[in-house]
């Protein structure tokens, strides 16, 4: 039998793995001493896997995550503040599966981002929709889409993620259109899907930041009454990267 057409007819219906199977099977022979159900088994789960490690890809090209590392890079003793037992639970993703959120918060290059990457690329191999954003970048492309027509395009993309990473927040005061964009976008969340957020400034002063209190009310009700809050410590790792020396902890009063 001339297993060519075969090869091309799996390839004709984009089962690009078991095409790949296929030819690997009739080239090795550690084959030859299966059945054919346990073959044809073979061929499947092949076809499985890399669809699946495709769909990975795509949502990580979508998610835009502004680092690669992954959880099992993160160095505990470096980023101290860390529970372990706290993301060792995080890990699974289930946090995003109960709508809860995450918030981290702590000093300029302690790694808030590296962080809040780590868990978003674990979430896309659990298979969430993420986006990341800064989110000085992200009220500035609501700002031009509102003058060029595409805000509510703009804020339907983003709902549809499961996870929104809004790193760099509260670098500044909101203006009121930020003020209503952030509330838009909480608020189509709520309950739907979740949030994680990195700042330098701590919870307690967010309310400042959003400045309307009743903006502010809103706002803060639905990101902080379901969120985990972690905040990290210690001297800027880009400085030990860099090799200047570290601080050592200030003593605790």
């Amino acid at each position: 039998m001339l297993i060519h057409p075969t090869i091309n007819n799996l390839k004709t219906l984009k089962l690009f793995g078991m095409a790949k199977g296929l030819q690997a099977q009739l080239t090795t022979t550690e084959f030859q001493d299966l059945d054919f159900e346990q073959r044809l088994g073979l061929l499947v789960d092949q076809e499985i896997t890399i669809r699946e490690n495709q769909k990975l890809l795509t949502r990580l090209k979508a998610a835009k995550l502004r680092h690669s590392g992954m959880l099992e890079d993160l160095d505990i003793k470096a980023a101290r503040g860390l529970d372990r037992n706290l993301i060792a639970t995080l890990a699974s993703s289930q946090w995003i599966q109960s709508h809860q959120n995450i918030l981290i918060v702590g000093p300029t290059g302690v790694g808030k981002s590296f962080l809040a990457c780590a868990l978003a690329q674990r979430a896309c191999r659990d298979g969430y929709s993420v986006l990341y954003e800064r989110a000085a970048k992200l009220f500035q492309d609501l700002s031009v889409g509102r003058a060029d027509g595409r805000y509510a395009r703009q804020l339907a993309s983003i709902s549809k993620r499961r996870l929104l990473v809004l790193d760099d927040f509260a670098l500044f005061s909101l203006n009121q259109d930020q003020r209503r964009d952030l509330l838009e976008i909480v608020e189509e969340r709520y309950e739907k899907g979740s949030m994680m957020i990195t700042s330098q400034v701590p919870t307690d002063h967010w309310y400042e930041i959003i400045g309307d209190p009743t903006y502010a009310d809103a706002i803060l009700d639905r990101l902080i009454h379901n969120a985990h809050k972690i905040t990290l410590k210690g001297e800027s790792m880009r400085k030990r990267k860099a090799g200047q020396p570290e601080l050592p902890d200030p003593v605790p009063s």
